[in-house]
């Protein structure tokens, strides 16, 4: 993408950051709660161009007399009636979203987490500090710093919208994430990165870009969690990264998968679980 003046992100999650229920017993990967975090970004050249067809095509949908009387369609559902969701929306409606976005210039980046190795660090941190408590933000802070590292540092300003998460207002603890991520990056290269940022919290019925990022997470969580495959290859041309922190096989740090080394099937099969 060509240098801009203001770069705007849009960020969601897939999966949720749980590990443990109430009588703090393991739940990752039981009914309800997800193997995975996911952590994504997407990058759009022309926002306000995708928000719009976004809402055309849902416009569209929704006067066309083969989905009369679907349910997700109802507006009482509060589901596609209102935004799309990739988890609600039928089939035939996925595809057409799918199709859209691939006719615009994005690109799809993202930080997996296997949430079993967390378990095992947490469990390894609780023998040395018994009185440690793992908190759910704090995987999802961790993630947005290591999603932002070599983000924010070549545009001259910066909108970051995310997706709101419960009732807290924790944008103050995203921007010090921010920073930490710019920290980080400062630490590896020697560059400063001054560039303003904006942080925006917002429903993804308030941002139809948000949704636009949902459609790329669940095209991801698919291959993670159900061996799914098809959905991430469609849009495999606009991902820029997914860095799966815990794919421990060749490198300590995890491992990048990027158009010179696609994320497949084949190479998720390779990987040792909760390694």
């Amino acid at each position: 993408m060509q240098r801009r003046s203001e770069c705007r992100y849009f960020v969601d999650e897939a999966g949720d950051p749980t590990l443990f229920n109430r009588g703090k017993q393991i739940v990752v990967g039981k009914e309800g709660c997800s193997t995975y975090f996911v952590l994504g970004l997407l990058d759009i050249a022309a926002p306000e161009v995708v928000g719009k067809q976004l809402h055309e095509l849902r416009e569209s949908i929704l006067a066309d007399p083969y989905f009369k009387n679907v349910p997700s369609l109802q507006p009482e559902r509060r589901k596609t009636a209102l935004g799309f969701h990739a988890k609600d929306d039928l089939p035939e409606i996925r595809r057409e979203v799918f199709s859209l976005l691939m006719k615009h210039e994005m690109r799809f980046f993202a930080v997996v987490r296997d949430k079993r190795r967390i378990v095992q660090r947490v469990q390894e941190r609780n023998r040395i500090r018994p009185r440690y408590r793992y908190h759910p933000n704090q995987l999802y802070d961790r993630c947005v710093s290591r999603l932002f590292k070599d983000r924010l540092h070549k545009e001259e300003a910066y909108r970051i919208v995310f997706a709101k998460r419960g009732s807290t207002d924790r944008t103050a603890s995203l921007r010090t994430a921010l920073e930490n991520a710019r920290a980080n990056f400062r630490r590896s290269w020697g560059v400063d990165a001054t560039a303003p940022i904006e942080v925006v919290a917002s429903g993804a019925i308030g941002d139809p870009c948000l949704q636009a990022v949902d459609y790329f997470l669940w095209a991801l969580q698919r291959l993670y969690e159900r061996d799914e495959s098809r959905y991430l290859e469609f849009v495999w041309s606009k991902v820029g990264l997914v860095y799966d922190v815990d794919d421990l096989r060749n490198h300590e740090y995890g491992e990048y998968y990027t158009q010179r080394n696609p994320l497949t099937r084949d190479a998720l099969a390779k990987r040792k679980p909760g390694i």
